[in-house]
């Protein structure tokens, strides 16, 4: 069932658990997201940034959901378009059906983000659509988004009070200390549980935790052992996602994750048999073991079990 981020997110809120947010590139990607939501009984947010969109096309990103939100009408889901960098791009993913956008303004200034959101809102909020803004930066890329450590700086909980009040804005992505990519921290990880907690008090939306992708030992090691290289990337430990859940985070961004484990089981089946050409021996491990990653991943976050 399709239905917008702010229907899976406010049960979420209320009852203190965390909903992936899922990316997806391609029908598989796709499909073994909803597999895992069938498995475990969870709702869910499958997002598609602007590159991946570009790489699909919106009509088919947003036809391959309607299929599986209809092959699947007991799963909540929600469309929501990841980063969207601008008005007009977010008004694009509105008209091609999302249920759930991003206006990612955080590289401007805090009145010149509050004026792109608010100009997001009044659109998307006409249309029953939900508007995730985020305040602070992330260092890492993501696609099109860039951001060097210096210009990265953390959320402010008083201007986050004001961003919500005054934008209206669904749900915000609060900067505590995450990276986007496989390279979040140097030296042990870190992140700002006790700003997150103030931004909560003050603001009592849902809020979203990016780059939030953990790399488990499992997933690591099995790119690894099939050639592949790292070079020491670190992810968010699933303690301090559980932390993050009981902070007041309801929307975890996962990408990464997805992507080192799906690309695992394809670089093993070409390293095991160099005469393969048949795509379906190679997708369908690597379905089963993102499926895995996904599944375990509810578990954590606690959205297991709530359809």
């Amino acid at each position: 069932m399709l239905v917008s981020g702010s229907e899976i997110l406010s049960k979420a809120n209320i009852e203190n658990y965390g909903v992936g947010a899922f990316n997806f590139v391609n029908y598989e990607m796709l499909s073994t997201i909803f597999e895992a939501a069938d498995k475990k009984s969870s709702p869910i947010i499958v997002q598609a940034s602007e590159g991946a969109i570009k790489y699909m096309g919106i009509d088919m990103a947003v036809g391959m959901v309607k299929i599986l939100a209809n092959r699947y009408p007991h799963i909540p889901v929600a469309l929501h378009l990841d980063h969207g960098t601008s008005f007009e791009s977010c008004i694009k993913a509105i008209r091609a059906g999302f249920t759930s956008v991003m206006i990612d303004a955080s590289h401007h200034p805090f009145a010149e983000n509050l004026h792109e959101t608010k100009r997001v809102v009044e659109v998307a909020h006409n249309a029953g659509v939900s508007v995730e803004a985020e305040l602070g930066r992330l260092m890492g890329i993501e696609d099109n988004i860039s951001v060097d450590e210096k210009d990265a700086c953390l959320v402010n909980p008083k201007e986050a009070e004001e961003f919500v009040r005054e934008s209206n804005v669904d749900f915000l992505a609060p900067a505590i200390g995450t990276s986007h990519g496989a390279f979040k921290f140097k030296g042990e990880p870190k992140l700002d549980f006790e700003r997150l907690i103030e931004v909560k008090k003050l603001t009592k939306i849902p809020l979203v935790l990016h780059g939030a992708s953990a790399i488990p030992d499992n997933v690591r090691e099995a790119f690894l052992n099939t050639g592949g290289d790292l070079k020491g990337s670190k992810g968010v430990p699933f303690d301090f996602l559980k932390e993050a859940v009981r902070g007041g985070i309801n929307k975890i961004n996962t990408d990464t994750d997805l992507r080192i484990a799906f690309m695992s089981q394809v670089r093993k089946v070409a390293n095991e048999n160099a005469s393969e050409f048949d795509l379906r021996k190679f997708f369908t491990p690597a379905k089963d073991f993102m499926r895995e990653v996904i599944a375990e991943r509810m578990e954590i976050l606690g959205s297991a079990g709530k359809i």
